[in-house]
């Protein structure tokens, strides 16, 4: 299978949906993101890079967009949800919108790729 699919499948209930949602939004935004691990957690990965993760944990769950910028980028949007510069903290019962799911996915790909074609430069 995968480390996402394999995670997503020790959930259960609401929480499982809400994750599940988040990574299928994330998956549509960027179809060829692979399976694997970044920072220790199941994850997409684009380019190889950390791409999108969603998590579990005793109080809520998290969204990490693997980027310290992305976040900050729409701190206007983000108004009634917790969140540190690198994690979006969310509950089942208020999930992040899918547009602005999207709008979060669509910066992190940005950002990945501008670091791409940038190392392509000075190659």
């Amino acid at each position: 299978m995968g480390e996402v699919t394999d995670y997503v499948a020790t959930l259960d209930g609401s929480d499982a949906e809400a994750v599940r949602h988040v990574y299928d939004v994330a998956r549509e935004v960027a179809p060829e993101a692979s399976e694997g691990r970044s920072y220790g957690m199941a994850a997409l990965l684009l380019h190889g890079k950390g791409y999108a993760s969603a998590v579990v944990t005793k109080n809520h769950l998290s969204l990490f967009p693997f980027s310290g910028q992305v976040l900050a980028g729409l701190a206007e949007k983000l108004q009634g949800f917790d969140w540190a510069k690198g994690t979006l903290r969310f509950s089942a019962e208020h999930p992040v919108p899918d547009d602005l799911l999207r709008e979060i996915f669509a910066a992190r790909i940005a950002e990945i790729e501008s670091k791409l074609d940038g190392s392509k430069k000075h190659a």
